[in-house]
């Protein structure tokens, strides 16, 4: 499977465990979708461009939620 496919395939379980838990820190979607931080990254990067999420900064915390 090549790079672009495995993004998109983390961005959609990205999306699925926010729909499904609300917003959080990203270090929870991390540990929670077992999905390694490079991945994770990636994947944000890929939904912000889409539009699909909203990144905010909670104190020191970056928090993600679907728009």
């Amino acid at each position: 499977m090549s790079e672009v496919n495995e993004i998109g395939l983390a961005a959609g379980k990205i999306w699925q465990y926010l729909e499904k838990n609300g917003a959080c820190s990203v270090t929870k979607v991390t540990t929670e979708t077992e999905l390694g931080k490079n991945d994770v990254q990636r994947a944000i990067g890929w939904l912000a461009k889409e539009d699909k999420i909203i990144i905010e900064m909670k104190g020191r915390t970056e928090t993600l939620s679907l728009k």
